[in-house]
């Protein structure tokens, strides 16, 4: 997948460069897996420390601030669910070799795993939507600013942060105020409560925040926050309710993980079944 707008603030050949990154660093678990130690930032790809490095040297409270003033007054255009999707397939450069699959058939891929497993049918769309706020790259907004690990800002970064060190050059990293444990929160105040890095997963949760359970807008809002699923860090912000939902994002990660393969999805076969699960809980369109 490859923005239409190339620039210094794209080193990725593709956003699947990062997905493919998490998999390097959160291999599928193997009975041996705990046995095997991996210095992550030495093996990662120049083009992916260098996302990283402008990731976390611009993603500061300001920034974050100003982009949801921007876009959660949810006026860049409407449209539904399936018309999402294939505007995000518009992301595809068709004349890349490195691009096996159109996005659509990623996203399917993930639903059609999570419906096979017997999930109920708001996972199994959640599954199949949870990606779509990737379209921020079609508004000429830089990788590090949609994809990408998040975490909170306004109190300090954790060292388990991937490549912490790069927060040396973000200006938040310099103010005593931020870099406390808590920072600008309260103890327990909740994850709602939290202001996170930009990216395309805190906009599409409020794009559909009013359309999904609880457990499926946790999914989509905190599926990239690797720092607190995996890393276990923060921890002094959830509440018991954070701690009840993530759960359902510790489960809902095996499917977002380790289901991208070669294999074709038929879509014009799946189409039907995907609609109609978009209209149980979707209007015909939405505010983007």
């Amino acid at each position: 997948m490859k923005s239409n707008n190339p620039n210094s603030d794209q080193p990725l050949v593709s956003l699947d460069e990062w997905e493919d990154d998490l998999l390097r660093r959160y291999p599928k678990p193997t009975l041996d897996a705990a046995a095997s130690f991996r210095n992550y930032a030495a093996e990662a790809r120049p083009s992916v420390k260098e996302f990283y490095r402008l990731n976390h040297q611009n993603q500061t409270l300001d920034f974050v601030k100003h982009k949801r003033e921007h876009y959660l007054s949810l006026n860049q255009r409407r449209m539904g669910i399936w018309d999402a999707m294939e505007y995000l397939n518009t992301l595809v450069d068709d004349s890349d070799p490195d691009i096996d699959l159109p996005q659509i058939e990623h996203l399917l891929q993930t639903a059609e795993a999570i419906r096979k497993a017997g999930r109920p049918r708001w996972y199994i769309l959640t599954g199949l939507i949870h990606d779509l706020g990737k379209i921020l790259c079609l508004w000429d907004e830089p990788q590090w600013a949609v994809v990408g690990d998040t975490f909170p800002v306004g109190c300090r970064y954790s060292e388990k942060i991937v490549f912490y060190e790069a927060f040396h050059a973000n200006e938040d990293f310099h103010n005593v105020r931020y870099q406390t444990e808590l920072g600008i929160y309260e103890s327990g105040c909740g994850l709602d409560q939290v202001l996170l890095s930009w990216g395309h997963d805190e906009y599409l949760y409020h794009v559909v925040k009013d359309f999904l359970p609880l457990p499926g807008l946790y999914m989509i809002r905190y599926h990239s926050c690797y720092p607190i699923h995996r890393e276990h860090a923060y921890q002094s912000l959830l509440n018991d309710r954070d701690r009840e939902m993530f759960v359902w994002v510790n489960d809902f990660n095996q499917y977002d993980l380790y289901t991208k393969r070669d294999e074709r999805m038929d879509v014009a076969t799946l189409r039907p079944f995907y609609e109609e699960l978009i209209a149980e809980f979707f209007p015909r369109q939405i505010e983007w």
